[in-house]
């Protein structure tokens, strides 16, 4: 029923997509910041404990629910908490509003208005950008969104799914992203920063979490898109950028659309705000690279990246379904 749980959650988020500040994200942010405040000593053992805690604890009772409702209530009711679970942690709308408005502020020929946009989205300055350069930083950071909001979060759940632990895997992989960035701002919480230790291990952790789930957006980039290129890309270009899991993503993005990513980091121009903490549109840091080879960017790649994204979506419910009918009828 994963494959139903997922196509509810999407067309639910599309039609009333979650507030921007919401009482669950709140609640997450003030639990990721009592388990460091309580347990992080700056220790290596203390600091998994932590991790644990954060992560594993809410993915856990999430599996736990699931199976509550399936044994005293209903499996149908168990759907539902699939469907509300991935509400929270999977869809576009938290992030695509900001890839739409400098878009449109492009299309317009209005590149003072895509750089502030770009700013506020990122809080990085952008006011030296040329027209290219915002195009290929919006690229960057609306392709890792999409994989952390939908394609991540798509993996994570159906494999663990499949194992029965309901929407289990899909708290595990947003909280496993959220705690390694969060606690690697002290401004966001200033009595107590995480140590150095602590945000080491929730780094560890979240590289490992995401290594296969960034592969799998890879292979489906290049599948939808010009695959030889995607594929030559990823084997040749990744290792310029400094992420091994970002890297992958953002190489076969660039074959598959052949434009050229990669270049001069954006620096920070502010904190991030901490009532955004959970999502995925404060600063992300996608350090200088070298570039990859490809086109300039344009405004044409936008609508591109638009149509690389939902053949990926489309390939994933596909595959789904597919299984979800061999499981049926098997």
């Amino acid at each position: 029923m994963s494959f139903f749980a997922i196509v509810f959650a999407l067309l639910i988020e599309q039609v009333r997509p979650l507030a921007r500040h919401n009482s669950i994200h709140a609640s997450l942010r003030s639990w990721a910041r009592s388990v460091s405040r309580n347990f992080d000593t700056g220790t290596v053992q203390h600091a998994w404990i932590a991790w644990m805690l954060a992560v594993l604890l809410p993915a856990l009772a999430a599996c736990a629910i699931h199976w509550a409702l399936v044994l005293f209530v209903g499996w149908p009711f168990a759907v539902l908490w699939s469907i509300a679970v991935l509400y929270v942690t999977l869809g576009f709308r938290q992030f695509s509003h900001h890839f739409t408005d400098i878009r449109d502020a492009l299309d317009a020929g209005d590149e003072a208005r895509a750089r502030e946009l770009l700013a506020q989205w990122q809080q990085v300055d952008a006011r030296e950008l040329p027209r290219s350069e915002i195009v290929r930083h919006v690229i960057e950071y609306s392709v890792l969104a999409a994989h952390r909001h939908v394609f991540g979060v798509l993996a994570w759940f159906s494999v663990l799914a499949a194992f029965g632990l309901g929407p289990a895997g899909a708290v595990l992989y947003r909280m496993g992203e959220f705690v390694a960035r969060y606690w690697r701002h002290p401004s966001l919480n200033e009595a107590q920063p995480a140590s150095g230790v602590l945000q080491s291990a929730a780094s560890r952790a979240w590289a490992a979490i995401d290594w296969v789930p960034a592969r799998t957006t890879a292979i489906a980039f290049a599948v939808v898109g010009s695959f030889e290129e995607a594929i030559d890309h990823w084997r040749n270009h990744a290792q310029r950028f400094p992420d091994d899991n970002d890297g992958v993503i953002l190489a076969a993005t660039s074959g598959a659309v052949n434009v050229r990513l990669g270049g001069e980091a954006l620096k920070s121009s502010a904190a991030p705000n901490a009532s955004q903490a959970f999502q995925a549109d404060e600063a992300q840091s996608i350090e200088g690279t070298e570039s990859t080879p490809g086109r300039e960017a344009e405004v044409g790649h936008l609508r591109s990246i638009v149509g690389l994204v939902w053949r990926s979506v489309v390939l994933w419910l596909v595959l789904l379904a597919l299984l979800t009918l061999a499981r049926l009828l098997g």
